[in-house]
């Protein structure tokens, strides 16, 4: 496998998107950072962050279900994992406050190219970039409208040992024959967009970076913030009710779900109809 053929596959899968689709490279101190914009030209802004692996290109039957209509959609492709982010020679990301920086930087780069006129940014992530984005929040949440976590991890319930042992060989070792069959247990065997799985096989040729970890975010800032919550209800990563009864009472007035059915890896594949109602405004059907 070679870059020539990831960037084949991650072509490939966003060629699923709708239309037209605007590839933007938004400079940062960390490195330049790949975001795909979709929507109307200053409608309301919705700023996307993938799960650790798992690119940009992710969201895109998300985004086909409803958001890329009514709001100006960036998805990111984030700094030193798989995706066509470029980091900047040393400057790797290494504490949570690196994190928030970086995505501080990418904010003012986008609304400076006039990403994010249409007024107040709701920001969402799935897995380890709901993480992010809830560190990100906490530390200053004055600058976003909405927060969406979609199954994050680390954020309200540590993660199953059996979980962690299964997960270590692809993150320090990853094959393609590692990540197929780590997705197949993971998800129960679920069709899974067979694009969209052979990227996820070539991110095995990218260099193994191991990612930025640290305490759970403070809870506390989030107070003053609309959050949404929503787990998948059958994650094997965490304990998805005891994860949703945590995430209630550190968040009393957040809005926190649980959605039947739906494995971790899979909820942005297999649940867009459900998160583009949620991504929606004040929409929270479970």
């Amino acid at each position: 496998m070679s870059r020539t053929s990831f960037r084949a596959a991650y072509d490939e899968v966003l060629a699923q998107w709708p239309r037209p689709v605007e590839a933007v490279d938004v400079p940062t101190p960390y490195g330049v950072t790949r975001v795909n914009s979709c929507g109307p030209v200053g409608a309301p802004p919705l700023v996307l962050l993938p799960g650790g692996g798992a690119t940009s290109t992710v969201w895109g039957a998300c985004v086909a279900a409803g958001p890329a209509r009514t709001r100006r959609v960036h998805a990111v492709d984030l700094v030193g994992e798989p995706g066509l982010s470029v980091p900047a020679p040393g400057r790797e990301m290494r504490t949570v406050a690196d994190l928030a920086d970086w995505l501080d930087a990418l904010l003012d780069g986008l609304r400076d190219l006039g990403g994010l006129d249409g007024g107040p940014v709701t920001l969402a992530g799935h897995s380890y970039g709901a993480w992010i984005a809830a560190h990100a929040a906490a530390r200053r949440p004055g600058r976003l409208g909405r927060l969406v976590l979609l199954d994050p991890t680390q954020v309200f319930a540590g993660l199953r040992p059996r979980y962690v042992l299964r997960a270590l060989p692809v993150l320090f070792r990853p094959t393609p024959a590692r990540i197929r069959s780590f997705l197949a247990w993971e998800t129960g065997g679920v069709p899974l967009d067979p694009a969209w799985t052979r990227l996820q096989e070539e991110t095995a040729a990218f260099p193994t970076v191991r990612p930025v970890t640290g305490p759970r975010p403070d809870a506390a800032g989030l107070g003053g913030l609309p959050v949404e919550v929503l787990f998948a209800g059958r994650a094997r990563c965490h304990d998805p009710r005891r994860a949703a009864g945590a995430a209630r009472a550190a968040l009393p007035g957040a809005r926190v779900g649980v959605l039947p059915g739906v494995s971790h890896h899979a909820l942005p594949l297999t649940a867009p109809a459900e998160i583009a109602r949620l991504l929606a405004p004040a929409q929270f059907p479970y």
